[in-house]
């Protein structure tokens, strides 16, 4: 079975659209309409949101009488890392608030900070430190649109150790401050 993680219905909804492959095999995405069963990375036409349900589980998705996509295959694994890659993301998302050094990550993982570096950049194509900022800037845009919390408050609620860490990381990954996110989904609303 599958650890299950905390994400929310819009988190996953938005790593379906960016078909993210590391999202593969912790949540699965099933189409009321279709009902059909897919990855997360799957490159099938993307359905409406309001046709879309999410498991954890493949045996739950089944079981709720949807069968498997034949084109992304969920049922089949497709790396022999990919438990490995899962249980990391799974801790990730679960401690992102925790200042983590890799060596932590890999204890958790039962493997040397090497090995697991290596195998989780070969299969994710980046390393578990760069994985964990984009949780943790993902879940500050979060916060941002969805609270009312200050830019300082989020940063720390997030995991960020320093301000300046979380201004910088928060621009190369969502190409403005988090202050201009706000005010642009802010102005998106009115």
């Amino acid at each position: 079975m599958v650890p299950n993680v905390n994400l929310s219905f819009e988190e996953m909804w938005e790593k379906i659209i960016a078909c993210d492959r590391t999202y593969d095999g912790l949540f699965f995405t099933a189409v009321k309409t279709t009902k059909i069963y897919c990855r997360p990375s799957c490159k099938s036409r993307k359905p409406k949101k309001r046709n879309v349900e999410f498991y954890h589980d493949i045996n739950e998705v089944e079981k709720a009488g949807f069968r498997a996509c034949k084109r992304c295959q969920p049922e089949v694994e497709q790396s022999p890392h990919i438990e490995i890659v899962r249980n990391t993301i799974t801790f990730l998302i679960n401690n992102y608030k925790q200042n983590l050094l890799l060596k932590d990550i890999a204890d958790q993982i039962g493997l040397s900070p090497f090995y697991l570096e290596r195998i989780f950049k070969q299969e994710t194509a980046e390393t578990p430190r760069t994985y964990l900022e984009k949780i943790r800037v993902d879940k500050a845009a979060h916060l941002l649109k969805c609270t009312d919390k200050t830019n300082l408050e989020i940063c720390y609620e997030v995991g960020f150790q320093s301000t300046s860490n979380f201004y910088k990381l928060f621009r190369r990954l969502k190409n403005c401050s988090p202050s201009q996110y706000r005010k642009e989904l802010q102005n998106e609303i009115h």
